[in-house]
């Protein structure tokens, strides 16, 4: 059996799909992963199918519209809008790609942002599907929904923002999402009723790629709904740290990681002297990422070392603590090492992350980019390294996560529901 993975977006939008893939092959099945030119060489080396859809995640980022974006913090609307702008134009040429990557294929995953293809691929081919997401998106009376800002509240009040959070996504993107479906697929425009309710009734099964011992599952769910642990896309066999990098790992205390993934800011060497004040008042070492996270790597004290991209699963384990902007991925990759993490979230789903770990007690109160100081990180700092019972439950936590296999329980519940490939 042939299965299409669709996923677009930033690495912690693919890499989490890269793992599914691999054990879903390793399980028999055929399996390709359809996204955009920047992953081919990560998807070929763990030897799966690719297939292009145009876009550049990073250059999208960068843009005006990518920065207007990461401007929103939680303002879903504002959210939504900025996506949209950032996102329309690509979506009729998108769609067509993703068509072409699924011609001959037998069922679609699909990730969030994949959604706004698989949707309309399922329909006309009519095949199954099944939703893989890294965030919650089933309605429950448990928790209000990812990007809506948290506030106490009644179960049933909870069940109404989903409501109102899948009407405002599905209004904003209605006109742009029906053109896409006539000039590329020739079909007819979708009714002005968000269409997730009627996917729920159909049953269509969904897998959440995060672990239940950061959000348990909720008891309201249905049973087509499941959290299954983290997808994690373990570090190449051949991949060797760079000797600069071990002798500043063997060279004093361990450091703290500080990255903020692919949120890239215009203002790089500002936000980057904040964290070495902040590092500088709290007598740490560090490391800094200056990937996407746009962090600057000039004029660094003996005290903090650069890198531009390592592994999480390697350098993790080999911190006093993590500072990140708590999107989905870098959320695991902490959580696994089994130390303290303090959150900087920018936007989407990383306030909800944010909170998260802070409510079950692994990190410090969450820091929101828009309010961000010098002072305020040392004080987490401080915090994150010192509290000793905050960093005995972060030791806790990264055992169960780690014992988890998100990955091998994902397969099991496509082989249930695709059947087993023969």
């Amino acid at each position: 059996m042939r299965i299409t993975i669709i996923t677009v977006g930033s690495t912690g939008d693919v890499h989490p799909y890269v793992a599914l893939g691999v054990g879903l092959q390793h399980a028999g099945f055929q399996v390709r992963i359809a996204t955009h030119a920047h992953y081919e060489q990560l998807i070929v080396g763990r030897g799966l199918e690719f297939a292009p859809a145009r876009g550049d995640p990073r250059e999208a980022v960068e843009s005006d519209a990518g920065q207007a974006w990461l401007q929103t913090g939680e303002n879903v609307l504002a959210f939504v809008r900025q996506m949209a702008n950032v996102m329309g134009s690509m979506m009729v040429g998108a769609l067509s790609d993703f068509w072409e990557a699924c011609e001959d294929t037998d069922a679609v995953v699909y990730s969030v942002l994949g959604w706004l293809a698989a949707h309309h691929i399922l329909e006309k081919k009519r095949i199954p599907g099944i939703a893989a997401y890294l965030q919650p998106f089933t309605p429950t009376a448990s928790f209000p929904p990812v990007g809506m800002p948290s506030m106490a509240s009644f179960g049933w009040y909870n069940r109404l923002l989903y409501r109102v959070g899948e009407q405002v996504y599905w209004q904003v993107f209605r006109e742009s999402v029906n053109g896409a479906r006539a000039e590329a697929l020739g079909l007819p425009p979708m009714l002005r009723k968000a269409p997730f309710s009627e996917q729920r009734r159909r049953r269509q099964p969904v897998m959440y790629g995060y672990s239940p011992s950061l959000l348990p599952e909720p008891v309201d769910w249905p049973d087509f709904a499941h959290t299954t642990g983290y997808w994690f896309l373990h570090r190449s066999c051949d991949w060797i740290p760079p000797d600069d990098l071990l002798r500043f790992l063997h060279d004093g205390p361990a450091p703290l990681y500080v990255g903020f993934g692919s949120m890239h800011s215009r203002q790089s060497s500002a936000t980057t002297a904040l964290v070495l004040d902040a590092l500088r008042m709290t007598g740490q070492r560090g490391i800094v990422s200056t990937g996407w996270g746009g962090l600057s790597s000039d004029r660094l004290p003996d005290s903090v070392f650069a890198v531009e991209s390592v592994p999480h699963d390697w350098l993790f384990p080999r911190m006093a603590a993590v500072i990140h902007h708590a999107g989905a991925g870098t959320t695991g990759a902490g959580l696994r090492a089994g130390i303290p993490t303090i959150s900087v979230p920018h936007f989407g789903d990383q306030p909800f992350w944010a909170r998260r770990i802070h409510r079950v007690g692994v990190g410090p109160r969450p820091i929101p980019r828009k309010r961000l100081t010098a002072i305020g990180l040392a004080r987490a700092i401080e915090t994150a390294v010192s509290n000793s019972e905050m960093r005995e439950r972060a030791a806790a936590m990264g055992t169960r996560v780690g014992n988890e296999d998100g990955v091998g329980r994902a397969v099991e519940l496509v082989s249930q529901y695709l059947g087993k490939p023969k």
